[in-house]
Order: C-alpha cells, then sequence, then structure tokens
C-alpha cells in the first residue's frame, strides 16, 4: 500500500480537509493506493510556495541548476525497482513498458540538465546610433504541469524537468490513476536537495479535478501551464487558459496513421507496426491507429501482421508478457464498442476479439471503411483497423481524413518519395521507415489540429517556459526632435 501526501513548500502534508481518494490495480481491483485529495485551498497553496521560491531560483546559475536536475536523475535511477512496481500496481503496465518510462525518464531530467547553458538570446542590430538592442529570455514564473497515467514516469518529469532547468518553480499535479508513481518524481527531487516550495506536488480525487486545476490557473503567479492528455480534456484546459490569457502547451490525443506504400519492406513495416500499435497496449498518444497499406501489396502484409499479432499475449505483473493490462474496464468497453460497429459495418477480424477483462488481445480488424467508428475515434487501445488504398494520393488522402495530427509513419524504399508523402500528412512528427511510436527529449515534440499546441523538448521547450525580453543599452548621447 501506498501512501501518498501533498508536498506544499518542501513539507508533506494531508489535504487540509482531511480527505483521501484510493486507487486500484486494474486487474486485481486490489487498493494500492490511497493519496491526499487536495481541495482548492491546498492548489492554491501551492501555488504560492512555488510563488515564494521563485525569486531565488529564478537568480540560481546554470551550474545549480544542471545540479540539481543531474542528482535528481541519479535518484531516479538508484530507484528504478522502486519506480517500475509502483507504476506497475497503479496503471497495470507490463514490467517492459514500465521499465522504459523509468529509464527514459532519466534520461529526460539528464538532458533537461544539459539545457541550462543553452538558454540564450541575440544581438539585434539597431537603427539607433549606439543602441545596443538584446533579445533575452527569462525565466516566465511558476509552471503547473498536469501530467497523464499512461506513461507516468516520462510525462510527469517531462511536465516539470525542462520549466525547472529554464529557472521556473513548478506544480505537479498528479494524475488520479497513478498518485504514488508521480510522488516518486517529487521524492526524487526532494532528495537531490532541491529548495523547499521550487518542486510542490499536488493530488486530488476525480471528482475534484476541475476545481484544483481552476484554482491554479487562475491565480496570478500561475504564469505557464502544460497539460497532456485527451482532446477533451485539453479544450476545456485551454478554454480556461485563454480566459486569464496564458501561454499553455497540450499535447492531446492522437490517431497516428502508418502508411505503407507499395515498395515498402513488408517485414519492416509489419515490426514497425506491431510495435507502434500495441506497445503498452495501444494506450500511448503516438499509437499506431490506423494501417493504410496499398492495395497491391495488402493481402501479403495483413498476413504478416495478424500473424505476428496473434503471437503476442497480455499478462499481469511478473508474467514477463510483452503487453500488461488496459487501465480500466471503461477502456475494455470502448474497445468492445469499436469492435461490434466495425464487424456490424462490415469489417473482417483477423485476430482478438471481444475482452471481458482488463488483459485485452491484440485486436485487428481488416476492411475497415469511413464511416465505422473505429476509422476516426481514436482507440487509445489495444484494437486497430486496416484501410487499404489504392496509390499515393488515396493514402495521403486518408491519412489526413481525421481530426487529430501527432505523429505518422511513412513505409517506402523510395525515400525521396516517401519523403514527399511524409511531408503532405498533417502531423507535427512523421517517421519514415520508423514507427509511431518514438520518443527523444531533444527532438520538438507536439501535434497540430486536435492533437494540441506548443511543443517539449531541447530548445522548442526553453522557448515555451521562458519569456522572450527585448532589451536595450544606450550606451552614447542619443538625438531627439524635442
Amino acid at each position: 500500500m501506498h501512501i501518498v501526501q501533498l508536498q506544499i513548500q518542501g513539507e508533506l502534508a494531508p489535504a487540509r480537509s482531511g480527505a483521501t481518494f484510493q486507487r486500484c490495480n486494474p486487474i486485481t481491483q486490489e487498493v494500492v493506493t490511497t493519496a491526499a485529495a487536495a481541495g482548492p485551498e491546498d492548489a492554491v497553496a501551492a501555488v504560492v510556495a512555488a510563488q515564494r521560491a521563485f525569486p531565488a531560483w529564478a537568480r540560481t546559475g546554470p551550474a545549480e541548476r544542471r545540479s540539481i536536475l543531474t542528482k535528481a536523475a541519479d535518484e531516479l535511477e538508484r530507484n528504478l525497482p522502486t519506480l517500475i512496481t509502483t507504476m506497475m500496481s497503479e496503471t497495470g503496465a507490463s514490467e517492459l513498458w514500465a521499465g522504459f518510462n523509468a529509464t527514459t525518464a532519466v534520461g529526460i531530467l539528464r538532458e533537461a540538465a544539459a539545457l541550462t547553458t543553452q538558454i540564450s538570446g541575440e544581438v539585434i542590430p539597431s537603427d539607433v546610433p549606439g543602441n545596443l538592442a538584446l533579445a533575452v529570455r527569462q525565466p516566465a514564473g511558476v509552471c503547473l504541469g498536469i501530467a497523464p497515467w499512461n506513461a507516468p514516469l516520462i510525462l510527469g518529469v517531462r511536465a516539470i524537468a525542462v520549466p525547472l532547468a529554464c529557472a521556473n518553480t513548478v506544480i505537479l499535479k498528479a494524475s488520479e490513476a497513478c498518485p504514488a508513481t508521480h510522488r516518486c518524481i517529487v521524492d526524487a527531487f526532494s532528495r537531490a536537495g532541491v529548495a523547499p516550495g521550487v518542486v510542490n506536488f499536488v493530488s486530488n480525487a476525480p471528482a475534484d479535478a476541475e476545481a484544483v486545476v481552476d484554482a491554479m490557473i487562475s491565480h496570478p503567479a500561475v504564469r505557464r501551464i502544460n497539460f497532456t492528455g485527451s482532446t477533451k480534456v485539453g479544450k476545456i484546459i485551454a478554454v480556461k487558459c485563454a480566459a486569464h490569457l496564458k501561454p499553455v502547451v497540450l499535447e492531446l490525443g492522437g490517431k497516428a496513421p502508418l502508411v505503407v506504400l507499395d515498395d515498402a519492406d513488408l517485414d519492416q513495416a509489419v515490426d514497425g507496426a506491431i510495435f507502434g500499435a500495441f506497445l503498452n497496449s495501444g494506450q500511448i498518444c503516438m499509437s499506431t491507429e490506423r494501417i493504410i497499406v496499398d492495395e497491391s501489396i495488402a493481402d501479403e502484409f495483413v498476413e504478416r501482421l495478424a500473424s505476428k499479432a496473434r503471437a503476442l499475449a497480455p499478462g499481469p505483473a511478473g508474467s514477463a508478457a510483452a503487453l500488461g493490462s488496459v487501465v480500466d474496464m471503461a477502456t475494455v468497453e470502448r474497445c468492445n464498442m469499436l469492435l461490434d460497429d466495425a464487424l456490424a459495418a462490415g469489417a473482417r477480424l483477423l485476430c482478438g476479439g471481444r475482452a471481458d477483462t482488463t488483459l485485452m488481445a491484440p485486436t485487428l480488424l481488416d476492411h475497415v471503411q469511413p464511416g465505422m467508428k473505429i476509422y476516426g475515434e481514436e482507440s487509445f487501445g489495444p484494437i486497430k483497423g486496416i484501410v487499404r488504398v489504392k496509390g499515393v494520393e488515396e493514402a495521403v488522402r486518408c491519412a489526413n481524413d481525421n481530426e487529430y495530427g501527432l505523429s505518422a509513419a511513412v513505409y517506402g524504399r523510395d525515400i525521396a518519395r516517401a519523403l514527399q508523402v511524409a511531408q503532405r500528412i498533417e502531423s507535427g512528427i512523421c517517421h519514415i521507415n520508423g514507427p509511431t511510436v518514438h520518443d527523444e527529449p531533444q527532438m520538438p515534440f507536439g501535434g497540430v489540429k486536435a492533437s494540441g499546441v506548443g511543443r517539449f523538448g531541447g530548445h522548442a521547450g526553453i522557448d515555451a517556459f521562458t519569456d522572450l525580453r527585448w532589451l536595450t543599452v544606450q550606451t552614447s548621447a542619443r538625438h531627439y526632435p524635442f
């Protein structure tokens, strides 16, 4: 059993109301976490703590910030077994996915540490004689990071690492589905010696989420917000931020297309499709959601793909299965609905099928057509549709025929042609001869259309979490007309 408390001004604390909420393992339904259920007053207290800590943290040099981030990475690395088991118990993830999350989170912190000396500006030529004009990046202030459950260590760290590197103070608002996992991140910073109030932690019961987030977004001290999650919730947060004219980075849902051109290496394309579609049981924003294959090679590709998918089987923690549980029965019900709808409309089931537990088998549907729910709706589970197309133009049209635009992939031996296809796909990310699931902390990560606004990662992250100011120094006498 994990007991999770808030962290405000460097101190552990229960919610002021004394309220708590519980998180159950999605497979066993055993209670694994009891966490403090913050209310708006707790949320405001976290903001005030971050506000008080900001002036001193903003004055720290890059070496000190780099040292804290590096020490926090070391702390996470020292506690990898705990991170992995905690994540598995709360989300039902496989050991493979939890381990990847933990090690990648360490890498994100190390990359953020390296960014502390890359926050640069420029000298801009001025028409005023003797005027030295500077474009300078400065920390924005208090940053609120709202992280999801599906990749909790990666996305929890991402929500705060670059903001901290840019000398902002932060509040991490945990997902209700994995408060103990997110708490592990904050604990690493505490052990690394971060000053009180620089990193704060808020957990809340699901019913209180809107009030808690509202209280923080509306507080004048909060200057940046970042959110990773569903498009539905992201739109709500965007409206709240707009009401207060606050910049926000949103990384939202996806319906990533994987396009298999007629000259693709089929073994390579099958491997990429299986990995992108079923890693973490398809519960990744970048997951391959729609497999678009040229009809001239479709029969052979589909046969190989289905054969490989049938060999994958989910298993509980400790089973060494490549796939774990989906997060809840709501996911099971949504995937069953998508399956029933597609079959009723003429799709062909290749493998998998309806599920009655959260251990869901990989499911593939061939001959998916517009009008079927799975054609356009994000499944966020291990059920994927295959669309057969004729030629490049139809493949591009199909890839763009939805509201999302996060990740995409194109497979083809003619790299020039594949690149031309990739450039026409409406997505923030596209990989040629690689899977839709690919993330590195130094890359500009984000989507277009309903997949979000803004970018995480590398210099794009610096731009997102700093203010760009124009400063001038008049170095000589200046002439005035009056």
